[in-house]
């Protein structure tokens, strides 16, 4: 078992405290948006053995299990993060595991540099994720009813708008707002930041559902993304509860803390909300316009403590365990990898003791109890 020591993201998005408040360490003046955990090459975390994509290198079936290589290759499956919201992350979807395979293979017969800013895929893989609220958390995620987003956008009495309103009642539902966004994506950027400011305007003075709108708007004032995102649902989650992110779901998160799962890629395809490379084309591949509900999770508890948030992905499973004083200790031992993380309490993992934001990596197979107080979330891949 090898305590981790995890790279801080600092993405001009990230909140300024709240990783240092979960760790207890003094803000360092810049935003602190991401805590890696794993063995992703853009930021492996490191330990007294070394890297751990280089520990998983050496030796893939002592670190993951046989079963783990015999499904995934000789590389950790998934990523964790600890992920801090201080203003709005970009409009973004997800390919699947075809979509990754095929634009990455694209691309590189394209010789187009992976470190390009105008380059999509930095992966060959899919990138499902799961995000679980540690504090209130706010964002955005799939479409909405057209007729819902056509109510929410008309509201704004903004006459540019009505073109879209006309659209989204029009049918099939999935044609309206496939025309809707590529609308939005392709206006003229003169017109879209009139149009942006007049809707700020008006929800501003709206308020009420109107306001989560307004505030992207404050942070992106000629951004079509603001417009993109009244499609969606907009999501609050309570602590604890987690939302699950299937391919092709447009989504953006908001404001919070929470730790963060996903399969072991970094492919994101942006659709507003942002300065950096929006692909439109390749974009309106990817998303899925179908109308769903926001799949909102709350952890299943088992007899042995562990609250499972289950969802239809292979590479990664979250758990977690609310521990009082003089609980039983829980055996972990599993035949997968594992990544620990303390968020609350002293914890003791095997030997180590976990203050929160700490985390340990757990080789497959390593017999581990887990004993004191605390909540921990455990990452490791699905049965």
């Amino acid at each position: 078992m090898d305590r981790l020591v995890n790279t801080v993201r600092p993405y001009a998005w990230g909140s300024m405290t709240a990783i240092p408040e979960l760790l207890g360490t003094a803000p360092t003046g810049e935003p602190q948006a991401e805590m890696w955990m794993g063995a992703h090459p853009g930021a492996p975390s490191r330990t007294e053995r070394g890297p751990l994509n280089e520990l998983i290198a050496a030796d893939p079936v002592r670190e993951l299990g046989e079963r783990t290589v015999e499904r995934f290759g000789p590389h950790l499956p998934f990523l964790f993060k600890v992920l801090a919201a201080g203003a709005p992350l970009s409009l973004q979807v997800h390919p699947d595991l075809d979509q990754a395979r095929s634009g990455f293979a694209a691309e590189e017969a394209a010789g187009i540099p992976v470190d390009a800013p105008h380059r999509t895929y930095k992966d060959a893989n899919h990138k499902p994720e799961l995000i679980c609220a540690l504090t209130p958390f706010e964002g955005f995620c799939g479409f909405r009813a057209p007729a819902d987003a056509a109510d929410l956008i008309a509201a704004l009495g903004v006459d540019s708008l009505k073109p879209y309103v006309d659209l989204l009642h029009a049918h099939p539902e999935e044609a309206a707002l496939r025309e809707v966004l590529t609308a939005l994506l392709t206006a003229d950027p003169e017109e879209t930041a009139h149009t942006v400011a007049e809707a700020t305007a008006a929800a501003d003075r709206l308020g009420g559902a109107h306001a989560p709108y307004a505030r992207l708007a404050h942070h992106y004032p000629s951004d079509p993304g603001v417009v993109a995102a009244m499609l969606l649902h907009h999501v609050r989650l309570q602590p604890g509860e987690a939302l699950y992110l299937g391919a092709g779901v447009p989504h953006a998160y908001l404001d919070g803390l929470g730790v963060e799962i996903m399969a072991n890629s970094d492919n994101v395809l942006r659709c507003g909300l942002t300065p950096k490379h929006v692909d439109v084309p390749e974009l309106l591949r990817i998303v899925r316009f179908d109308p769903a509900d926001p799949a909102i999770l709350r952890p299943e508890a088992s007899p042995s403590g562990e609250e499972a948030y289950e969802t239809p992905t292979d590479e990664f499973r979250l758990s977690r365990f609310v521990r009082a004083e003089g609980a039983a200790p829980t055996d972990l031992t599993a035949p997968t990898p594992q990544i620990l993380l303390a968020v609350a309490g002293r914890p003791t993992a095997g030997e180590l003791v976990l203050a929160p934001g700490e985390s340990v990596f757990v080789p497959a197979g390593e017999r581990i109890q887990l004993t004191g107080a605390g909540t921990v979330f455990r990452a490791t891949v699905a049965a």
